[in-house]
């Protein structure tokens, strides 16, 4: 019995070793190599140009309908009653607030995502912010600040759909895109709260800005060229413009102007 179960034990010793089980892997397995990447595009602070402009409104806006939110006693708790408006249309001095502006084309090699999270909150059962940009790879902390159930689905059509619930107050999840977003824009809403959606420009650079109430923006850092900026509202839709900067300069005229049709979109 000794002599078979010794020679039991020396089988298995063959095999665990045979199948790599120790933390070395097998002389023979060939290391694992990263794809090649873009050369990594570098910014001379000395050259580096401003591309800033206004997005103004012509005719006025619809009005943002009231937020009824009756449904859940928290939401109403924490609006005090009130009847807050989604910011669809944020217009100040003829200016249009919440467009994604970005550079649409032009640009050449890769550039680093931050590492800093880019911080998505729900709070008073709305998402903030409503309109934002974030880079590929760049850590998206999405955080429910709010005292009852949200959940946090995003429609992209080139990164992967994604749908988490946070019905804790607190509780922080995070994500990431790996991809350009073929319709650059990504669209989020809550499945529980009906009302409460937002938008999230994705690309392969940091390149972009929103517009302030007041319609004002500012792209800082571009390397002086030739390039297409796009300009998105949610219901608007898309313009586009082309600007050349040179090394250092500031441009401060790439204007938009969106119609609002006498209020109806």
């Amino acid at each position: 019995m000794h002599l078979r179960f010794l020679a039991v034990l020396l089988v298995l010793s063959f095999g665990v070793a045979a199948c790599g089980g120790g933390s070395e892997p097998p002389a023979s397995t060939p290391a694992t190599q990263e794809p090649a990447a873009a050369a990594t595009a570098t910014v001379d602070p000395a050259t580096a140009a401003t591309v800033a402009g206004k997005i103004s409104l012509e005719g006025t806006p619809p009005a943002n309908a009231p937020i009824r939110m009756n449904a859940d006693p928290a939401c109403v708790a924490a609006n005090k009653g009130q009847n807050p408006t989604q910011e669809t249309f944020v217009s100040e001095g003829g200016g249009l607030g919440n467009v994604f502006v970005y550079v649409q084309s032009g640009l050449t090699g890769s550039f680093p995502a931050p590492t800093t999270p880019l911080v998505f909150d729900q709070q008073a059962c709305r998402y903030h912010p409503h309109v934002f940009g974030v880079q590929v790879g760049q850590p998206i902390e999405v955080l429910n600040s709010d005292a009852t159930l949200h959940n946090i689905h995003a429609m992209p059509k080139t990164n992967a759909e994604f749908n988490t619930a946070q019905p804790i107050k607190g509780m922080k999840t995070a994500h990431t895109f790996t991809a350009k977003e073929a319709d650059v824009v990504v669209p989020f809403k809550c499945d529980v709260h009906g009302w409460m959606n937002a938008y999230a420009g994705v690309l392969d650079h940091p390149y972009f800005a929103v517009s302030k109430p007041d319609g004002s923006f500012s792209i800082p850092n571009l390397p002086p060229g030739s390039y297409t900026l796009g300009a998105w509202h949610e219901k608007l839709g898309t313009q586009t413009l082309q600007v050349t900067v040179a090394a250092k300069e500031s441009k401060a005229d790439a204007n938009f102007t969106f119609k609002a049709a006498g209020g109806a979109n």
